[in-house]
């Protein structure tokens, strides 16, 4: 431990003040870790939801993204709910309905209440996202900024890495009710915690009077529509499906005229005029692609091990489990070096280490498992905490505290918007590219492939044998067994495009650090910080 380490532990010890925040914080980073769990803990587990509450495919998926429906449009109005009610009070009663609302997704009687429950409870928890962002700038100041940031950071990228683990852990074990009834003791001690020990602000009920109404209107409308036509986009093949077309045009409309509201009301609901801060704008840039890698490589893995390689949900979550381990092992190389080298590099370097993993992702072949992941995964998990973690104090650390809060907001809809288009764009690669590659190799299966000829003619030998010399139905088992090992094989590659995609977006990314400016980490935290 270095000797300026060793001083600030010392100070937070022997300074009761410095300890409550420490304590504080920690208790507001439960709340921020359980919100984003429970985006993807859900994940691995919908074919047991399903079953328990009678549902089909099509009807489970909404219990994710009714989830993440909600959630992204609470997330920008939380900083002006935060200036109404106070950070503390809005932390508590989103805690509160949090926890009561994981408690009747886990009384959910059928797939509709089971929706409903899902989407109050993404709109109640997602408003302690944000607050955490703000909470660590104002709680603390100086090097204790950087430790603050690393902290919400490797959070902000661990929980849904670890969602699919956790959740297919919970229901192998357990059943699927528990994904939600674990939320109910960290949620009960936040919800009491928060307001006796956070208090860095006061509530303002004046701004009740005068508020952007509309603007929050044609927000919701515009994030919400957004957010159904990237979910619901690849699965019902886009624009040819009417509800699609109205959600995407209804979004655009509703989206121009947001903007336009916000740019000219007195008393905005999201300060788009922050966008002027050239190191906002850049990191609100970065924000949306580490947004894509965390999401949609989330998306992908589990998705390849269960489609591909047959795995069960607790095999899925034992596989891509590596992720979350080298990021926590990462924490403290990124804390020592973060005191030391410019975050813009520290940035760069990680955002390049991304890139590469998503690089060791493309020769993937229809047999990798945990042994094969375990590389790129583990530089993955390494690179995200180098990657979002600088962003935070470089994009939040030079606004003025009184912008921090409804930016804060923005700068985490972005992450959301970033995944939420990151795994539309992945879905539809799925859907596009595996006919594509399918009709190629089949194009090479022809009396001149001696592997394929000799293929189906032990086959068609083996198949024979067992249907007692059905010379007819042996031929045809043998083309069915080729036809089905030419989809894994299309299948393949297509997920290695998605990872190539993925990885061109960090590259781009890469190349823009060095147009942000560098920005000093010390902030003073207020007198009645406490």
């Amino acid at each position: 431990m270095t000797d300026q380490a060793s001083a600030m532990t010392q100070s937070a010890a022997g300074d009761p003040a410095s300890s409550k925040k420490i304590f504080a914080f920690a208790v507001m980073c439960v709340g921020f870790f359980l919100a984003l769990l429970d985006i993807q803990i859900v994940s691995a587990s919908l074919r047991d939801i399903g079953g328990g509450l009678s549902a089909g495919a099509d009807e489970t998926a909404w219990v994710q993204t009714s989830y993440l429906i909600a959630e992204i449009i609470v997330i920008p109005l939380s900083g002006w709910l935060a200036r109404v009610m106070s950070t503390r009070w809005l932390f508590s009663v989103s805690a509160a309905g949090f926890t009561i609302t994981s408690l009747m997704c886990g009384w959910a009687w059928d797939i509709e209440s089971m929706i409903v429950f899902r989407a109050l409870q993404g709109f109640l928890g997602g408003s302690m996202i944000p607050a955490v962002f703000t909470a660590g700038f104002a709680l603390f100041s100086g090097p204790r900024v950087v430790i603050a940031a690393a902290t919400i950071g490797a959070l902000a990228s661990l929980a849904p890495t670890l969602g699919p683990t956790v959740g297919g852990w919970i229901t192998d074990h357990y059943s699927w009710h528990w994904l939600f009834f674990i939320n109910l003791v960290p949620g009960v001690f936040v919800a009491v915690a928060v307001p006796m020990l956070v208090k860095i602000d006061e509530p303002d009920l004046s701004l009740l009077k005068g508020a952007d109404y509309l603007g929050m209107a044609l927000m919701a409308v515009f994030l919400g529509c957004l957010q159904y036509t990237l979910e619901e986009g690849p699965r019902w093949n886009w624009f040819s499906d009417d509800a699609i077309r109205t959600t995407a045009w209804l979004s655009g409309f509703a989206g121009l005229a947001f903007v336009w509201r916000s740019l000219t009301h007195a008393q905005p609901v999201v300060d788009l005029r922050a966008l002027k801060s050239r190191n906002f704008a850049l990191g609100c840039f970065f924000s949306f692609v580490t947004g894509i890698g965390l999401f949609a490589t989330i998306f992908l893995t589990p998705l390849f091990l269960g489609h591909v390689r047959g795995l069960s949900a607790l095999q899925i979550g034992s596989a891509v489990f590596a992720t979350g381990v080298f990021q926590v092992l990462s924490i403290p190389v990124y804390t020592y070096l973060a005191r030391m080298v410019d975050l813009r590099w520290l940035m760069m370097f990680g955002l390049a280490c991304f890139a590469l993993s998503l690089w060791c992702f493309t020769p993937i072949t229809h047999d990798w498992g945990w042994e094969e992941l375990l590389l790129p995964q583990a530089l993955r998990g390494f690179a995200q905490q180098f990657a979002v973690a600088p962003t935070v104090i470089l994009t939040l650390g030079g606004l003025a505290p009184e912008r921090l809060k409804q930016a804060s907001g923005l700068f985490n809809l972005m992450r959301n918007l970033g995944g939420a288009i990151g795994i539309a764009a992945c879905g539809t690669i799925l859907n596009d590219r595996v006919n594509l590659h399918f009709l190629r190799l089949a194009e090479n299966l022809d009396a001149s492939n001696q592997a394929a000829v000799e293929l189906l003619r032990a086959s068609t030998e083996r198949l024979a044998a067992i249907n007692g010399g059905d010379a007819e139905q042996a031929k045809v088992g043998a083309l069915k067994l080729l036809w089905s090992l030419t989809l894994r094989e299309a299948q393949t590659l297509t997920y290695a495009d998605a990872f190539f995609l993925i990885m061109i977006c960090f590259v781009i990314a890469t190349i823009m650090v060095p147009l942000m400016r560098k920005v000093a980490s010390a902030r003073r935290a207020p007198a009645d910080a406490h």
